[in-house]
């Protein structure tokens, strides 16, 4: 693909996803949409997220699946919304997500403790998976008052 190819616009329904902070700022940008209760987030690969041979670079993918799986999570999990930092993260690279293709991933709660959840996802480069992620989330602090269920505000567009 050229990198005329990563002017393609986000596919319909997705909006910008603010969350955070700077760090994702300077590697986004993210996009969200909800599927009944289900977040997808995705990304169009762009000449700043590729290697050297133009496909979107590992760690860009990483960074990718521990912002889906804790994001998914806040609108799956009962109780408060909380801050999920990362405990522990297993990738599974499968295909790769060449320049201007349409990253897109989705995740499942599989179970929570007290202390912690445990999430699987799958993410596809237009539409071939592309790798797999689970992780280890700690339960941390609330957020807020931890009863906002709608982070990225996608609920009644």
């Amino acid at each position: 693909m050229t990198e005329a190819a990563t002017d393609t616009p986000v596919p319909e329904g997705f909006r910008p996803a603010r969350m955070g902070g700077p760090f994702i700022s300077f590697n986004g940008p993210l996009h969200a949409r909800l599927e009944g209760e289900r977040l997808l987030l995705g990304f169009r690969v762009e000449p700043r997220h590729a290697n050297p041979l133009k496909m979107c670079h590992g760690g860009m993918l990483a960074t990718f699946a521990d912002m889906l799986l804790p994001m998914a999570a806040m609108y799956q999990a009962d109780g408060g919304r909380r801050f999920l930092p990362t405990i522990s993260l297993q990738i599974d690279y499968l295909a790769p997500a060449p320049l201007g293709a349409w990253v897109q991933g989705q995740a499942d709660v599989l179970r929570s403790t007290r202390n912690m959840v445990f999430i699987q996802g799958l993410v596809s480069a237009d539409g071939t998976p592309a790798l797999r992620a689970s992780g280890i989330f700690k339960q941390g602090s609330l957020i807020g008052d931890g009863t906002d269920r709608d982070p990225l505000m996608l609920r009644n567009q």
